[in-house]
């Protein structure tokens, strides 16, 4: 009789959400934690534990109450030193402990691949201070990008032109970090033609790790957060093999003491044949929600194909399609979904998926939207109009 699987999901979003559907699916056993009570995943998880990931305490507990054959994160704000503990002790964490430490701040993460493995980065810098961050702003010069070492969802990011602007770019990253490191990345502006996410799968094979790829997701971003994402997206093979080959790399390079098995996005900027390493997030992306709608197996499938050790196929096809996401405009706890019927009615190519999460906040992703079409292009505008199509309807009194 095979043994049922039981996996600890630190934080419990739309991605996490998403991830237990997939891990369900496949026979296993699901605990969902996040900082708040009913989150998108706790919806449809076998249990749930309500404390913040960066409560070491509370992480050890939830694990030893648990005993989890795999402890996977959702989130980067966790308190990975109490990660690296447990496995040690011997619990398995997705895809590392090393993985979770290294990525949950942009600092290691960057650090490691220019460093370490000499990817190809822009030029940027640290600071810990708005006169540090004057300093490197005056070293790299000119546009460039501000964001925290640590948030999500791209919150605290943005675009600096000139130096009178610098201040107020510092004071947005500052008031949008998560976790309790005050550290912002300033790092130069590429005047990319493009970016993209590259799905990235290590995975167990019959003679050792293999490495899987997903076709290239493009995506366009507000804020420092993604609005639509489409696949595949248009790449040279050049450029292609070139962020193959860095993807490869940096996942590698992750392992650790875990098995480093699991879905990675890797995200590039892309100017001509040049590719350039932006990000690396060691979990299924924002940006591959497309493959709801894209590929037969979603990032979530191969996350948990791959975390579980079932066989991961080698080429992973995807037909055009596109996701566009459903923003909320204030802040409440009473509010409805209208115009989702509207939005179906557009096409059969259309479909909608709804967070289930319990309040909303400025720009908080609610939903998303998902069209496929006769080539990418015509995706993103279907996925667009439905998304427009659908409206948050709040109660009076609401901000």
């Amino acid at each position: 009789m095979s043994h049922i699987a039981t996996i600890l999901l630190l934080g419990s979003g739309e991605l996490g959400r998403e991830f237990v559907i997939s891990a369900k699916r496949l026979g296993a056993r699901v605990i969902a934690c996040d900082s708040y009570d009913n989150a998108p995943a706790m919806q449809l998880a076998d249990a749930r534990e309500v404390f913040s990931m960066l409560d070491g305490d509370a992480l050890r507990a939830a694990a030893e109450k648990h005993r989890p054959d795999l402890i996977v994160p959702e989130i980067e704000a966790i308190r990975t030193e109490v990660l690296s503990r447990l496995e040690a002790e011997g619990f398995t964490i997705v895809p590392s402990a090393r993985a979770a430490q290294l990525t949950m701040n942009r600092d290691a993460i960057r650090d490691l691949a220019a460093g370490e493995l000499g990817l190809v980065t822009s030029q940027y810098g640290y600071a810990e201070s708005f006169a540090e961050a004057r300093e490197v702003a005056q070293r790299i010069g000119y546009p460039l990008v501000m964001k925290p070492v640590m948030s999500s969802s791209g919150k605290g990011q943005s675009k600096v032109d000139d130096a009178a602007t610098l201040e107020a770019a510092w004071e947005y990253a500052v008031a949008n970090m998560r976790g309790d490191r005050a550290r912002v990345i300033c790092e130069q502006f590429i005047a990319f033609d493009y970016e993209i996410t590259l799905l990235t799968v290590r995975h167990k094979a019959k003679d050792g790790d293999a490495i899987s790829f997903c076709p290239p997701i493009g995506h366009r971003q507000e804020r420092g957060d993604y609005r639509e994402s489409w696949q595949p997206a248009a790449m040279s093979p050049a450029a292609l093999a070139k962020a193959q080959d860095m993807a490869a790399k940096v996942v590698m390079a992750l392992q650790g003491e875990g098995r480093g098995w699991g879905l990675y996005g890797v995200e590039f900027f892309v100017k001509g044949h040049e590719v350039i390493f932006s990000e690396l997030s060691p979990r299924p992306h924002d940006t591959g929600m497309v493959t709801l709608a894209s590929q037969d197996l979603t990032e979530f499938d191969l996350h948990a194909r791959a975390i579980l050790g079932l066989p991961v196929p080698a080429e992973i096809a995807a037909r055009p399609a596109a996701s566009a996401v459903i923003l909320a405009d204030r802040d409440s706890d009473d509010f409805a979904f209208e115009g989702i019927a509207d939005a179906l009615a557009l096409s059969p190519e259309v479909d909608v998926r709804i967070f289930g999460k319990p309040v909303t906040r400025p720009y908080r992703r609610m939903g998303v939207a998902l069209a496929r079409g006769g080539d990418a292009s015509a995706a993103v505008e279907l996925a667009k109009q439905a998304a427009d199509s659908v409206r948050i309807v709040y109660s009076p009194g609401s901000d």
